[in-house]
């Protein structure tokens, strides 16, 4: 998936609502383009992040929580969080 994630900032910038979501499936190979993660059950959510930072994870994120970070996997290993959704702007 190609994606050109300095767009992402410059729509954050100016407060652009995201424009789609998907319902996410975990996966340790396959490659996703997130400009945001909805988490709708607690627990830990492990990702590549757009820079390319890998496995990386957020710990004991709440249900609720809007992570406002680009990335290009979440992992199914790491992963604990359920009923996420992948935004795009």
């Amino acid at each position: 998936m190609n994606k050109t994630y300095p767009k992402t900032a410059e729509l954050q910038a100016v407060g652009e609502n995201y424009t789609g979501a998907a319902a996410v499936t975990t996966s340790d190979t396959a490659a996703v383009a997130y400009d945001g993660l909805w988490v709708g059950g607690a627990g830990n959510v492990k990702v590549d992040m757009a820079n390319g930072q890998t496995g990386v994870t957020f710990t004991a994120v709440p249900a609720g929580t809007l992570l406002k970070i680009a990335v290009t996997k979440v992992y199914a290993t790491g992963t604990t969080a359920t009923n996420m959704n992948g935004l795009t702007y």
